[in-house]
């Protein structure tokens, strides 16, 4: 990466981080270019947020880095279909594509790609558009179906040529059979496949809602399939469109490592999705388990506290542990990320010690250590000091927040004010457990 001091630079008055920036633009830069990411761009997207794509994927090409970008158009293709007078329909999530839906469908998409390329050259930046070529397929269903194509091989040549010449690969969602049929493929499914053969390091979707919505139209921050995908499905709010996508990204990540996951975001905020551990949007990953515990197994308790030791930089106590009346503990199976809940004033779950490890924040483990937490602690208070690095964080996270000394104590689900004074006091007295307090 050439320059890359101011451009770093730049990056940090967009985000504010300089330690997570960096951390990110080293694992970035150890990838193969070709296999850095995968960002699948929705048709919504290019019709009402192109200025901000072509600005995020300019920003990374001007980092060295370049994501195959993989474009929908379904939006534009309804407009031009009704415009026409031909019925949209679908069958299993998928558009029938008749011939006569073919001979509009494929001008709309050679149109949209054509759109990106040409903004993103005006915008200094290189690019090749990849109508044809890239997905060999067979039908799917050629009676139900028509024209929809079942990927049968994925070729890299052209995609792979592109990045060796210094140009962004952007790759239309059309596939051909063996003797040359063109073939509609829907994005979702274009996406997987393209993943599955390159297996990038981050895999990305691009859509002008910037992640998954619960059932208040909020942005659900991590999902972990692991621990969330039956309860998840089975709600009443998720609808066909979320069900397909969320059974379409689990089958995708079924293959893959299981640090794998999806990053469902906008445009916008395509930037601090990569670039900082909290991300903007809806972090979709395999996960792996959240484990309760009463009382901290004996054949964890060293994990716990080399964990603790290593991401506070201070040592324990040889009795921290024996001088705490705890409620529970949660803790990844894996080790790396765990919250630590004690009894609290009033019966109110006190929030001791939450930890996390660097690489886990940016898999978005951190993300489903805190769902896990809220879910059995509704309501809680914890303390931090003023110049804890994620306070910021903690403010997000935190329904009230008071000065008190050199500590911030934050609460979540209380509503006494004359109960939040007491917690709020007994935070500030508590036993950090370290050999030593910091002036």
């Amino acid at each position: 990466m050439t320059e890359v001091r101011p451009i770093v630079t730049e990056l940090l008055g967009q985000l504010g981080s300089s330690r997570e920036a960096r951390q990110y633009l080293e694992q970035f830069s150890r990838v193969n270019e070709s296999r850095f990411a995968v960002v699948k761009v929705g048709g919504g997207v290019l019709a009402e947020g192109l200025d901000a794509l072509v600005a995020a994927l300019a920003f990374l090409h001007r980092l060295g880095l370049y994501p195959i970008v993989l474009h929908g158009a379904g939006p534009q293709l309804d407009q031009a279909l009704a415009d026409a007078g031909i019925e949209t329909l679908k069958r299993d999530g998928l558009r029938v594509t008749s011939e006569e839906v073919m001979a509009i469908a494929r001008p709309v998409i050679y149109r949209e790609n054509a759109r990106l390329v040409d903004a993103l050259e005006h915008h200094g930046v290189r690019a090749r558009g990849l109508l044809h070529g890239v997905f060999e397929c067979n039908f799917a269903d050629r009676e139900r179906l028509g024209l929809v194509g079942e990927v049968a091989d994925v070729r890299l040549d052209a995609v792979r040529g592109a990045v060796e010449t210094g140009a962004l690969p952007v790759v239309a969602c059309l596939g051909e059979s063996r003797s040359g049929q063109v073939m509609n493929i829907n994005a979702d499914i274009a996406t997987r496949e393209l993943v599955w053969a390159t297996k990038p390091y981050k895999v990305i979707f691009l859509t002008p809602t910037g992640g998954l919505l619960d059932e208040n139209g909020r942005i659900m921050s991590a999902i972990s399939l692991t621990n969330d995908y039956e309860g998840l499905m089975a709600q009443s709010w998720v609808h066909s469109g979320m069900q397909l996508k969320l059974a379409q990204i689990r089958d995708m990540l079924e293959p893959l490592p299981a640090s794998a996951s999806v990053s469902i975001t906008s445009a916008e905020k395509l930037t601090r999705e990569l670039f900082t551990h909290t991300g903007a949007g809806t972090l979709v990953r395999k996960g792996e388990r959240i484990e309760w515990f009463e009382a901290v197994p004996e054949a964890r308790r060293a994990a716990l506290e080399a964990l603790l030791e290593n991401a506070f930089d201070r040592r324990l106590r040889s009795d921290w542990l024996e001088r705490r009346p705890l409620r529970g503990l949660l803790m990844a199976e894996s080790g790396r990320a765990a919250a630590l809940i004690l009894e609290g004033a009033d019966g109110v779950p006190y929030l001791d010690k939450i930890v996390v490890t660097p690489e886990a924040r940016g898999e978005g483990l951190g993300a489903a250590l805190w769902q896990a937490l809220r879910a059995r602690c509704p309501a809680m208070y914890w303390r931090a000091r003023i110049n804890n690095p994620i306070a910021g964080w903690y403010f997000q996270q935190a329904e009230t927040s008071h000065r008190r000394d050199h500590w911030v104590v934050y609460t979540i689900g209380i509503d006494d004010y004359a109960q939040m004074a007491r917690l709020v006091t007994d935070a500030a007295a508590r036993d950090s457990g370290w050999q030593q307090e910091p002036g």
